[in-house]
């Protein structure tokens, strides 16, 4: 028995094909409701409203959508059982057997999360029924390297975005166990196919806190392993779905680095000004590759922001010790509300603007923010 930590102090139990706790339900369910009948069809077990079980699968569920979560109504839990079919006892022994695997190359510690996968009705389906067949396309657009992409359990609203709602007006999520092992950080835009090295098994985009995990082609159908689908309703995601498609895409840096970094100064706090200084410092003192030093800076400052300065700077920046400016971006519910002044030397405001945009997403709210602001100068 193994236990997996699914973030934000949701602690489930993995038990064979089960994730269990003493309040958990076996595989008999009452008749299944009309719009599942697909569900059924295919093997799926619907988890019993009301159980341990699907209350924890829902509150992982519903503290990912994040400030959605309140406008979010979970319709159905379905689990991937293994006792329909010896395709999916097989499945779920080869994932055993990697885990063990990874697990003894990683000094006893397989890094098992739990990860989320969002598609169409019959693609969630087929996935649950028959493993993975291709890569699919990430929610915003922005592939971490060339494989299955998964959001963390804490960021849900990831996958979400990768629904598609039925005829029923129903959306379908996967709650997959997937194995990491250790993990390379894998740039936005990255056409990284594999691990880097034989010491890697997983691509993340940020080691400390990671959002988005990528697992490589090769071992889609080994190191994931697809156990529960989440029907669920949600009003508000066409009107976020739309304000994501319209997100400044990140470019390829021509301005100098100590440009950037002086413009980059203004905007950032100062424990990321100082991880930056530092890369760049050992880049010119050849410690690091050029490369390795672009993809440290685009982690730490973020491609919104990157691409937001960079094509207002193409435009005609501003001299920089001409204007000092001061953003804010606070984010309340379905809106975001943003405030930026900007001043001069002697501290006199020049401009200031405020707006509230329809909004949740703080990077894109901070990237609106950045780009009224180099607008005002």
């Amino acid at each position: 028995m193994e236990q997996v930590e699914v973030e934000r102090q949701i602690s489930l139990t993995i038990d064979d094909d089960e994730i269990s706790d003493s309040g958990s339900v076996s595989d008999e369910t009452s008749p299944p409701h009309e719009p599942f009948g697909y569900f059924i069809k295919d093997g799926m077990v619907q988890v019993e409203e009301g159980s341990s079980e699907n209350d924890m699968i829902k509150n992982c569920f519903l503290l990912g959508m994040g400030p959605f979560g309140k406008y979010t109504n979970v319709v159905a839990i379905h689990r991937n059982s293994s006792s329909c079919g010896l395709t999916r006892k097989a499945r779920l022994g080869s994932f055993r057997l990697f885990s063990g695997a990874v697990a003894e190359k990683c000094g006893g510690n397989a890094n098992l999360r739990y990860g989320w996968y969002g598609g169409t009705r019959d693609e969630v389906l087929g996935i649950a029924k028959y493993g993975f067949s291709h890569c699919g396309s990430p929610a915003n657009g922005m592939s971490y390297g060339v494989g299955v992409q998964l959001s963390s359990s804490k960021f849900a609203i990831d996958s979400a975005l990768a629904s598609e709602v039925d005829e029923d007006g129903l959306r379908h999520i996967l709650l997959c166990r997937v194995i990491l092992g250790n993990m390379e950080v894998v740039c936005p835009g990255s056409k990284q196919y594999h691990p880097s090295s034989q010491q890697f098994d997983s691509g993340v985009d940020n080691l400390v806190a990671p959002r988005r995990y990528t697992v490589w082609t090769a071992y889609m159908n080994s190191h994931i392993f697809p156990s529960f689908i989440v029907s669920f309703k949600e009003p508000c995601l066409k009107d976020f779905e739309s304000l994501q498609a319209n997100a400044p895409k990140p470019t390829t840096p021509w301005m100098s680095f100590p440009t950037l970094i002086s413009i980059l100064s203004r905007f950032l706090s100062p424990s990321k000004m100082a991880v930056i200084n530092k890369c760049y410092k050992d880049f010119r003192g050849r410690k690091i590759r050029r490369a390795d030093f672009i993809q440290r800076l685009r982690v730490t400052t973020g491609d919104s922001l990157l691409a937001t300065i960079i094509k207002n700077y193409r435009k005609g920046a501003p001299p920089l010790d001409s204007i000092k400016l001061n953003t804010d971006a606070a984010v309340r519910s379905c809106s975001s509300t943003i405030a930026v002044i900007a001043r001069d030397n002697h501290g006199h405001i020049r401009k200031a603007w405020t707006s509230i945009v329809p909004t949740v997403d703080p990077d894109i709210a901070e990237a609106l923010a950045i780009k009224w602001a180099l607008q005002l100068c």
